[in-house]
C-alpha cells in the first residue's frame, strides 16, 4: 500500500523527535501516543514506584506527563483517555528532580545538582538553618510544601542512577555518591505522611548495599506486566495511530506496507519487560525512521555507555554466554555493586531482553532484542577486543562477508589473524577467553549478512558460516595443532548436516598459540 499523494503526507502531524516536555508536545502540532490511561492506573493503585527502562525509551516524557497531571493542567489532556477518568484535577506541590542534566565525574558534581534543586524548592517553601545536610533539607521542603499548600507532595525523579553509572570503575566516587543518594532518598520513607505520590526512573536498579537498601516502600514495576507498555511503542500503536507514517515510509522506500512493518519489527521490536507480554519497539529508533523515511541505527548513534564494556572486561566475561544467559528475577531486578556479574546492567540498559521464561524454576532466558541492538552492540565491542579501530569495523566485516561468499577462505583467515595482531597486552588477561570473544563477535556480525552459528559446548561445532554457494566448518584449538582441529571435524562428522545442501563444503582447522598471541597455523580441506 502506498501513500496516494503528497497532500496526505503534508497533513501528518510532526513526530516528536527529541521532545521530552509533555506541555511542549501537547501545545505543538506533534503526534502523541496516548499513555494517559496507563498513567492513571499507576497513580490510582499506589504511592511509591520505581521504573527501569533503557535510555531514550520515553521515561522523561512519562515524568513530564505525571508533572502536568499533578499540577492539574487539564487542558493538556484534552482528547486523551485520562480526561474522562479523572474528575477532580487538583493541583499538588510537585518536586521534580532531573539528574540527567550533569556529568558526574567529580565528587562535587552531584552535590551541586542536589543543592541547586533544594535551593529552588526552599525559595518556594522556606528553609531552616538546622537542616544541615541534603537529607534533612529534603525532608524539610517536603513537610513545609505540604503545610503551605494543604496538599501532600508529589516527587518525580528522572534518571536517578546516572551518578552511580558514571562512577562505575571509580570505587571511591561511587561510594560517595551512594552515601549521598541514600541520605537524600531516605526522605521518601521518613516523610511518608506528607507524600501523595513518588516515582524514580532510571536505566538500572542498584540494590542490596546500594541506594535502595533502605527504601522497602518502593514498588518496582519494571517487570510488572500491567505497565509493560507505559513507555515505548507497542504493536497496536504502530499499526494504529502511526500507520500513516509507516505508509509514507513504505512509499519512500518503494516497498509494500507489509515489508515496511516486517523491517521495522526485525530492526526495532523485541523488548520484553515481562515474561508473558508482547514485545515493545524502541520509540527513538521508530520515530527517527518514520521521520527520515530511512532505516538506520538511530539508538546507537546517540552513544553507547562505555561502562558496559568496562564491566565486561573487568569481569573477563565470555560473550558467547551473554547470548544464552539464564537468570532469576532477583538477578534481573537489581545491581549489587559487589557482584561480578555484568548481566543485570546489560539487561537493564536494553542490550539484552527477556526471550523466554521457565515458570517451574523462575528462570528467564535472555537474548538480543532485535537486529539494531545486536549489530550495534557487537560493532561497538569490536575495537575493545581487537586491533581494529571503531571507524574501520564495518569495512572489515564487509570484507569478511565478501571473502566467504566468494570462497576466498585464505583471505578470510589472514584477515582473522590481523584482528589478533597488535592487540595490547592489557586487553587480554585470559587468552583463550579472548579468542572466543573475538570469534563470537565476528561470527555474529557475519551472520547478519550470511547464515552463521557459534557454539563452544563439548561436541559442538565451534563456528559455521553458510552462504549461497559455500558451507564453512571451523574448529579451533588452543595450544594444540591445526591438524588436530581438522581431524576432529572428520571424526565427529561436523560437515554431515551440510552434505545434502548441494553447496561446496570447506573445513578449516586452526590453532591459537599463547606464545604468538594469534592464529599460529590453519589448514583447509574442501
Amino acid at each position: 500500500m502506498r501513500v496516494e499523494n503528497k497532500e496526505n503526507i503534508q497533513k501528518l502531524q510532526n513526530l516528536p523527535i527529541g521532545i521530552q516536555d509533555f506541555e511542549k508536545l501537547r501545545s505543538g502540532n506533534y503526534l502523541y501516543i496516548d499513555k494517559s490511561a496507563i498513567m492513571y492506573e499507576l497513580v490510582s493503585t499506589g504511592c511509591y514506584f520505581f521504573l527501569s527502562r533503557p535510555r531514550r525509551f520515553g521515561k522523561s516524557m512519562l515524568i513530564s506527563m505525571l508533572k502536568a497531571y499533578f499540577l492539574g493542567k487539564k487542558e493538556l489532556f484534552k482528547g486523551l483517555a485520562v480526561e474522562q477518568l479523572e474528575q477532580e484535577w487538583l493541583e499538588y506541590p510537585v518536586l521534580h528532580l532531573d539528574l540527567n542534566t550533569a556529568k558526574y565525574i567529580e565528587e562535587d558534581s552531584l552535590n551541586n545538582v542536589l543543592n541547586n534543586a533544594l535551593e529552588k524548592w526552599e525559595t518556594l517553601y522556606g528553609a531552616r538553618k538546622s537542616e544541615v545536610d541534603f537529607g534533612l533539607r529534603f525532608e524539610g521542603v517536603i513537610q513545609r510544601a505540604h503545610e503551605k499548600t494543604g496538599r501532600r507532595v508529589v516527587i518525580l525523579v528522572d534518571e536517578y542512577d546516572k551518578p552511580m553509572l558514571q562512577a562505575i570503575g571509580n570505587e571511591k566516587l561511587q561510594d560517595d555518591y551512594r552515601a549521598t543518594l541514600k541520605g537524600f532518598y531516605g526522605a521518601l520513607k521518613s516523610m511518608d505522611a506528607h507524600i501523595k505520590f513518588a516515582i524514580l526512573t532510571g536505566v538500572t536498579k542498584f540494590g542490596k548495599v546500594s541506594v535502595f537498601s533502605d527504601l522497602n516502600n518502593l514498588k518496582d514495576i519494571s517487570l510488572d506486566s500491567r505497565y509493560y507498555n507505559v513507555c515505548g511503542v507497542d504493536q497496536s500503536e504502530l499499526h494504529g495511530v502511526m500507520r500513516p507514517y509507516v505508509e509514507r515510509l513504505a512509499s519512500e522506500q518503494k516497498i509494500s506496507l507489509d515489508e515496511a512493518y516486517s523491517e521495522l519489527k526485525k530492526r526495532y521490536d523485541g523488548y520484553h519487560f515481562s515474561e508473558d507480554t508482547d514485545g515493545m519497539y524502541n520509540p527513538f529508533s521508530v520515530l527517527n525512521t518514520l521521520d527520515s523515511c530511512k532505516f538506520g541505527s538511530y539508538w546507537f548513534e546517540t552513544g553507547t555507555p562505555s561502562y558496559l564494556v568496562q564491566l565486561l572486561k573487568l569481569h573477563n566475561y565470555n560473550l558467547e554466554q551473554m547470548a544464552n544467559e539464564e537468570v532469576t528475577s532477583d538477578i534481573l531486578n537489581s545491581i549489587d555493586s559487589t557482584s561480578t556479574n555484568p548481566i543485570p546492567v546489560i539487561f537493564q540498559s536494553g542490550y539484552l531482553t527477556i526471550k523466554g521464561y521457565e515458570k517451574r524454576f523462575g528462570v528467564y532466558k535472555l537474548g538480543f532484542p532485535n537486529e539494531e541492538v545486536k549489530e550495534g552492540f557487537l560493532k561497538y565491542l569490536m575495537p575493545y577486543y581487537t586491533s581494529v579501530n571503531e571507524n574501520n569495523t564495518g569495512f572489515q566485516i564487509m570484507n569478511f562477508v565478501r571473502e566467504v561468499e566468494t570462497g576466498k577462505i585464505e583471505a578470510f583467515m589472514d584477515r582473522l589473524k590481523s584482528f589478533f595482531a597488535n592487540t595490547p597486552y592489557e586487553l587480554v588477561r585470559d587468552l583463550e577467553n579472548h579468542y572466543q570473544n573475538v570469534l563470537f563477535i565476528l561470527c555474529n556480525l557475519c551472520g547478519l549478512y550470511t547464515k552463521a552459528e557459534y557454539h563452544t559446548s563439548v561436541g559442538r561445532i565451534d563456528m559455521t558460516i553458510e552462504t549461497t554457494d559455500y558451507c564453512y566448518v571451523f574448529e579451533f584449538k588452543f595450544e594444540g595443532t591445526a591438524e588436530e582441529a581438522l581431524q576432529q571435524i572428520k571424526d565427529k562428522q561436523y560437515a554431515l548436516p551440510f552434505m545434502s545442501s548441494g553447496k561446496k563444503i570447506i573445513c578449516i582447522g586452526a590453532n591459537f598459540s599463547a606464545k604468538e598471541r594469534n592464529v599460529e597455523r590453519y589448514v583447509v580441506e574442501s
